[in-house]
């Protein structure tokens, strides 16, 4: 189950969910994206939203106003959905319609085969020094076996003699199983607060998250210029 977190409301871009790219809006771009790999349901607090999904033919879920994350509310859309402790659900950001379903597939593969009892999946993509300088681009750092070891907004690792370095950049997805997602917003941290990552609370409650580095060419539609971009690549 790909479950789409997508508040109406927007600080830096009102209402982004719900504007267009080639007339169709951008959270049915990325539920397009979506169903081209699992079964597709859009958690929203906008019975707007609601409509234009089902225009699409596609499942929605009204969720509450108040929740502090996507996370929260995709679990509040497994609880009404009733899904299973072990069901795999992935956490696709509702504002990047490029986002490729072959990073999705391999979000699910990757759950499928972890054996683990939290089970927890994230991607990174190789990005350049100045991109890394970025503090809205997210960076992390993994072990040998390919977990994170930490994200921050900041630079990281400090590089201070200047050795080649490979810098990773964060793609804002998420996977679970059902029983692994009620743990995590469950779960308290106080770096998550200084950074503004709420996925810092897993590795600070001594939990891991297994990463996958992928390619894409996928990006965060934030502002007008974003947007601006989103229409000039589709």
């Amino acid at each position: 189950m790909i479950i789409i977190p997508a508040r109406l409301s927007s600080s830096r871009l009102p209402n982004k969910v719900l504007l267009n790219i080639k007339n169709k809006p951008v959270i049915i771009w990325c539920a397009q994206s979506a169903k081209e790999v699992d079964d597709v349901v859009i958690a929203t607090d906008s019975k707007e939203v609601i409509d234009v999904c089902k225009k699409y033919g596609f499942e929605a879920v009204l969720t509450d106003k108040n929740h502090k994350s996507g996370s929260d509310r995709i679990k509040e859309a497994s609880d009404i959905l009733k899904l299973p402790e072990n069901e795999i659900v992935i956490n696709m950001q509702g504002d990047e319609p490029f986002l490729e379903p072959v990073i999705l597939q391999k979000v699910k593969q990757k759950l499928i085969d972890l054996n683990r009892n939290f089970k927890m999946v994230s991607c990174y993509k190789i990005i350049d020094e100045l991109s890394a300088q970025d503090p809205n681009l997210v960076k992390v750092v993994i072990d040998n076996n390919s977990d994170a070891l930490y994200f921050s907004r900041s630079k990281i690792p400090y590089n201070r003699d200047n050795r080649a370095h490979k810098y990773k950049g964060h793609l804002g997805i998420y996977g679970f199983d059902k029983k692994s997602l009620d743990i995590f917003t469950k779960m308290q941290g106080k770096l998550e607060h200084i950074e503004k990552l709420e996925q810092l609370r897993v590795l600070e409650n001594g939990e891991k998250i297994a990463m996958i580095e992928v390619e894409s060419k996928s990006f965060g539609i934030d502002t007008k210029e974003d947007l601006i971009k989103a229409r000039e690549m589709a």
